[in-house]
């Protein structure tokens, strides 16, 4: 990665050990943008993806009650969405309540890692569910937060016990998480560089860093 810091010439990339050396975090955002995109404006009004995130109890953005968001377009309504009328008395028809309730939708902003987090908890992370709700760019866009959101629900199952982890994948609103499922589909790669990062953080807690780190440990090899 060629981005410059101000006042030298150390790059970026050097700043940041924990991502990999080949991954470029402004490619890298322009393919999560596209995911975003594609789940605001598609993903969410699509009876799959609809029925996935109501058998794992949590909320579409358009189906929140304080601040629905729509679309990535602010004051644009998609067509036929579901449900924009509700909860508008006196609307005279669905079209008008749709557009009002667009009128006063402030910018779009939408994190999908909660959204990861509970399909990996609940083991609907499988590739087809990941595209049908974050489109073609999913690998590029969503895969490097999926890759890390998977180590770190093994990481918080090997800290605590079931009921502690329970509680922190559930969420506000009643989003309560319906049940835990063990990772699915895991391969021997992602069990060891789960373990590696495991020790790094061992090492961390017994400040075993820098000139103490044990060989092998925080090189960034």
């Amino acid at each position: 990665m060629a981005y410059n810091l101000p006042g030298g010439s150390s790059s970026f990339q050097q700043e940041q050990p924990f991502v990999d050396a080949q991954f470029d975090i402004f490619e890298w955002h322009v393919q999560y943008q596209s995911c975003v995109r594609y789940f605001l404006d598609h993903a969410q009004y699509t009876s799959p993806v609809q029925a996935v995130a109501a058998f794992v109890n949590i909320q579409l953005p358009f189906q929140k009650t304080g601040h629905p968001i729509l679309s990535s377009k602010p004051g644009f309504v998609p067509p036929g969405a579901p449900g924009l009328a509700m909860g508008l008395p006196g609307a005279p028809s669905s079209s008008r309540a749709a557009a009002a309730a667009a009128a006063v939708q402030p910018t779009a902003y939408v994190t999908l890692v909660p959204y990861i987090r509970r399909l990996i908890a609940t083991a609907f992370d499988f590739p087809a569910v990941l595209h049908g709700f974050f489109g073609d760019d999913w690998v590029a866009g969503i895969g490097p937060i999926h890759e890390t959101e998977r180590r770190n629900y093994l990481f918080a199952a090997k800290s605590d016990n079931w009921l502690k982890v329970k509680t922190d994948y559930d969420m506000n609103e009643d989003q309560t998480i319906p049940f835990l499922r063990p990772l699915q589909n895991v391969s021997e790669k992602e069990i060891v560089n789960a373990e590696t990062t495991w020790s790094e953080w061992l090492a961390m807690q017994d400040w075993m860093l820098g000139p103490r780190a044990p060989s092998g440990v925080g090189s960034g090899a």
